[in-house]
């Protein structure tokens, strides 16, 4: 059967005639949470299935019937008012994977064979009571390259929120691994100290790199965690997973390029069109959708899944990958056809600058971002169709949301080209950002796109330090998108003098900050 596959410019494969199956089986509530349908359970109407490219709806009685091929996987989509059944390791299990005769031999195992196609492929789903108001927590990029540094990820950020309450459900953005396949059950294992149903999606390390064709690039993935395109609902909140890494590179054949397949793409248009258009739609990716940097993302499958978008008033765009944090928003110019423009949260990492830096008191890298903002998570608190984020800095109170910088010492009364800088980490251009000195009167601070010499001051102790310290030296600094400065008012009298900082986010939310300088 693995012959009959035909790979084209990355698009799924597709199967002649005579390949095709016909799936067929029931979506049943699973009273009993045994994971088999009883003669007394009941099968739920109206809930999505898909390929991974068609979408159906299961009728009165919860049956199903899809068209199946080699290499595809059946989904379940989770609908309002009910949960997923979860393995030992809190990992949703919501689907069938279809490979009769097993992944192709690669570096890192793929799925086994399948065999034949059961006679019904059956999914269980429990009752759940949903509130419209709930919150999920965001892992960017855990991306260890060895099992030292899982054990970082496990110590310096899992055990900060195993256990967590009022968090409905987790979700990492990719880049689980670092190239080491072997690394997902590790990260695996990790992971499931949060105690929370996990899901995940595929990053550009977490790729079978020996693929030769973008079809068979997650294979191991799946393996490990199931489709890397699907979708589930929560409240009036609808999340679409999708794997936007096209590998090889269609161009040239060589590294990898941000966007979809065709298959893809229907899958997303066929997915919305059961969708009620007043719900907030959430895409969960790792590319972002633009970076600012070279061509990284196929202009034609942005345009094709914003025109999909364009009916739906609420959305929301999760991406990584970037290792910064930033907020980006597309309107008319960017071509989003909404009237509302497209906010893409570009979250940071859990990883931060790949684990670099001074080492903290428990041996774990302090690992800041190039922008300057620290390695953390995010918490997605939503409310109906609307939305809030918090960005929680791993290691810190739950208010440390911003670093200030200031000259230690200034001379007094003498004009100085040093400032006042506040990297205030969920900010944006737009943001009121302001300060004062000593309970003065407040003033507004001026956006800036530089370097956050925070940042700055850290990487250059690496440079300047006569003997080496322990852990690694951070990446060179970037430009910052989240940066304000002030200029130091050095008419004042000798001494300490304190500097205030308060920030308001795009939520309304007001956040402070506070550091001294003195005049000599």
């Amino acid at each position: 059967m693995r012959n009959l596959k035909v790979a084209a410019l990355g698009c799924m494969l597709t199967m002649s005639l005579s390949a095709q199956e016909q799936a067929k089986g029931i979506v049943f509530e699973d009273a009993n949470a045994n994971g088999k349908k009883d003669r007394n359970e009941k099968g739920i109407a109206q809930v999505a299935i898909t390929n991974g490219e068609d979408v159906v709806l299961t009728d009165s009685k919860g049956n199903y019937k899809l068209p199946l091929v080699d290499g595809q996987t059946l989904a379940v989509i989770k609908p309002s008012g009910y949960k997923l059944p979860v393995n030992d390791k809190n990992l949703p299990q919501f689907y069938y994977s279809y490979r009769p005769e097993g992944s192709p031999e690669s570096k890192f195992k793929g799925i086994s064979p399948t065999g034949k196609l059961p006679k019904s492929v059956d999914f269980a789903l429990l009752s759940s009571t949903e509130a419209e108001e709930f919150t999920a927590l965001i892992f960017g990029d855990p991306q260890p390259y060895t099992q030292e540094e899982v054990d970082f990820f496990a110590k310096g950020v899992v055990a900060e929120v195993a256990g967590i309450q009022d968090v409905a459900f987790g979700l990492s953005l990719g880049d689980l691994v670092g190239n080491d396949l072997d690394l997902f059950n590790p990260y695996i294992d990790a992971i499931a100290d949060v105690g929370l149903p996990w899901f995940n999606l595929m990053g550009n390390h977490d790729m079978n790199f020996d693929a030769e064709s973008d079809a068979f690039s997650d294979e191991t993935y799946e393996a490990h965690f199931g489709p890397a395109n699907y979708a589930f609902n929560y409240g009036k909140v609808h999340v679409i997973v999708l794997d936007d890494i096209l590998y090889p590179d269609p161009r040239d054949g060589k590294g990898y390029w941000g966007g979809f397949r065709d298959d893809q793409l229907r899958f997303v248009e066929n997915d919305l069109k059961l969708v009620p258009k007043d719900h907030l739609i959430v895409l969960a990716f790792h590319i972002p959708l633009s970076e600012p940097e070279g061509d990284p993302f196929r202009d034609a499958d942005r345009e094709r899944l914003f025109k999909a978008l364009q009916p739906f008033e609420n959305t929301l765009s999760l991406s990584a990958h970037t290792h910064i944090q930033r907020q980006d928003f597309f309107g008319k110019d960017e071509g989003w056809l909404g009237d509302k423009p497209h906010h893409e949260y570009n979250v940071g990492t859990t990883s931060g600058d790949w684990y670099s830096g001074k080492l903290n008191e428990s041996g774990i890298p302090v690992s800041t971002m190039r922008d300057g903002t620290p390695k953390g998570y995010a918490f997605i608190h939503f409310k109906g169709n609307s939305y809030e984020v918090d960005y929680k800095v791993a290691g810190k109170p739950n208010d440390f949301q911003m670093e200030v910088f200031a000259p230690k010492v200034v001379a007094q009364g003498r004009n100085t080209k040093a400032g006042i800088y506040a990297n205030f980490f969920m900010g944006r251009e737009g943001d009121t950002v302001e300060y004062r000195i000593d309970n003065g009167e407040w003033k507004p601070m001026q956006y800036v796109q530089e370097q956050d010499p925070s940042y700055e001051l850290m990487v250059y102790e690496w440079d300047t330090t006569e003997e080496l310290m322990p852990g690694r030296r951070s990446s060179n600094p970037v430009v910052s998108t989240h940066l304000w400065r002030g200029s130091i008012p050095a008419k004042l009298k000798k001494g300490s003098h304190t500097v205030e900082i308060r920030a308001t986010d795009q939520y309304g939310k007001t956040h402070t900050g506070s550091t001294k300088y003195r005049l000599e």
